[in-house]
């Protein structure tokens, strides 16, 4: 069994920056081999993908929302999954979540193949 705990949301303004972490705990020798993802949902609309890392942690997909902002890294010694966020923008507001054992390549953001998932970590961006 795979548990995910979120960290490190809060407030920030307009072009501000934060950082977020999931810890996971369960079977080291399973988590390596999952491909790992965040996502978010903002109030009233669907669950989306933002970024997702293979298992090395050398090949990594964005949304297109937040190319270029947002960087999603993993810590496979100590079982820590990251995303840094920076020039973050009012509709970056959402609750984020941590995904494990996310789909491979391509299909990446799609959450219907989520194996496990985070109980999310509030963000919000206002001025």
């Amino acid at each position: 069994q795979v548990h995910l705990v979120e960290s490190g949301g809060g407030s920030a303004q307009p072009g501000g920056s934060l950082t977020l972490s999931c810890v996971v705990s369960g079977p080291g020798s399973i988590y390596v081999n999952y491909w790992m993802g965040w996502f978010r949902q903002a109030p009233g609309k669907e669950r989306e993908g933002v970024a997702a890392i293979n298992s090395d942690g050398d090949t990594t997909y964005y949304a297109d929302s937040v190319k270029g902002r947002f960087t999603i890294s993993r810590d496979n010694a100590k079982k820590i999954l990251y995303l840094q966020m920076n020039s973050l923008k009012s509709d970056d507001t959402a609750m984020y979540y941590c995904a494990a054992d996310t789909a491979r390549g391509g299909s990446w953001y799609l959450r219907e193949f989520v194996g496990y998932w985070g109980q999310g970590t509030q963000v919000t961006v206002s001025s």
